[in-house]
């Protein structure tokens, strides 16, 4: 199983960013795909979680109202529209998906077990 992003980059603040995660090679779908991210100096967070069969979505409250987590074109592919940017956003943001497991908290990097590389997201005040 493979787990790619794409998007990413710098911004200004205020700005806007779409992050695209694709998963290939299970021979079923994910029973859920998020992002997460990581600062410098900080822990892993979760910002955004999804479960594609049922279209639910999850967000950490600091992201609340600016991003949206959205599928595309099937199960396996999904986006993080990100919004009015602040410089704390910047991070390493990491797309990750749970694959036959069953799921307690979205938003907790310990219930994934498939990882992207990761994509950096800078934003400059």
């Amino acid at each position: 199983v493979q787990v790619v992003e794409s998007g990413g980059g710098s911004v200004h603040a205020e700005g806007s960013l779409r992050l695209s995660c694709t998963v290939s090679g299970a021979s079923y779908g994910s029973n859920y795909m998020a992002w997460f991210r990581q600062g410098s100096g900080n822990e892993r967070e979760g910002v955004a979680a999804i479960e594609p069969s049922f279209g639910r979505t999850y967000y950490t409250d600091y992201v609340k109202g600016r991003f949206t987590i959205s599928q595309d074109n099937g199960k396996n592919t999904v986006s993080l529209h990100m919004n009015r940017l602040r410089h704390e956003d910047t991070a390493m943001y990491y797309c990750a998906a749970v694959l036959g497991i069953a799921t307690l908290n979205p938003l907790d990097q310990y219930e994934y077990n498939y990882w992207g590389k990761g994509t950096q997201v800078t934003v400059t005040s």
